[in-house]
């Protein structure tokens, strides 16, 4: 996607920030927890960006291939793995078509990818072909129903970013998908995108999650 091309170059300057650093931090802890990786499992990154998570997880010594339709993004990707000497395979590539066998992987994972997919049946139909039997699947969400979802869906966030090309999906609507299948659904990210720098710490986000919603939803699914 284009918008992502242009977006590239600015992507990581959001985790550089005390508040994206410390949002990466809360997010990545919710999609590890229920991803538990080990060493040598097999994982792939859908709509991998930059390669932030393909990175974390080759450093825990998984073997990690990454897709994203982005040439530009890659690019980052390619050069930061490259830095650090870590052997991740990265594909230029479409979810909603992946150039990979059936049953290929041990575990996918996917974060704030699938609001940006425009055939999301496909693109679900597609992770669940990839992956190995008794295999996981571990998505992220933005949640609609928080003070982050309520964020992106402002006017401002609609007109200057590219959450206007966002659907943001509800814990009811991510329940819904491959029902059978689904095994957990973790809410986490309950500090609101407003707080000052001062604020921001874990016991804070402890107070906040008796008060505000999880901005990130994260899903577990067993492939049968």
């Amino acid at each position: 996607m284009e918008i992502f091309d242009l977006e590239s170059q600015n992507y990581d300057s959001w985790y550089e920030t005390k508040l994206g650093h410390f949002v990466d931090q809360i997010e990545t802890q919710a999609v590890f927890d229920l991803l538990t990786p080990e060493e040598n499992m097999k994982i792939l990154d859908v709509g991998c960006g930059t390669g932030n998570y393909s990175i974390k997880l080759a450093k825990l010594n998984c073997i990690v291939t990454g897709i994203d339709i982005s040439e530009e993004m890659l690019k980052i990707a390619k050069r930061k793995s490259e830095a650090e000497q870590l052997p991740i395979n990265f594909v230029h590539g479409n979810i909603e078509s992946m150039p990979f066998e059936s049953n290929s992987f041990d575990a996918v994972i996917s974060v704030a990818v699938l609001e940006f997919v425009n055939n999301k049946a496909k693109a679900f139909e597609e992770i669940f072909r990839v992956v190995k039997p008794k295999g996981k699947i571990v998505v992220g969400f933005l949640n609609k129903e928080s003070p982050w979802g309520e964020l992106y869906l402002s006017d401002e966030f609609q007109k200057n970013t590219v959450f206007k090309y966002a659907y943001l999906y509800t814990r009811e609507e991510i329940s819904k998908i491959h029902s059978e299948e689904l095994v957990k659904i973790k809410e986490t990210l309950f500090t609101p995108p407003w707080i000052s720098e001062s604020e921001i710490s874990f016991e804070k986000e402890k107070e906040f999650s008796k008060k505000y919603n999880g901005g990130f939803l994260v899903a577990l699914w067993m492939k049968k």
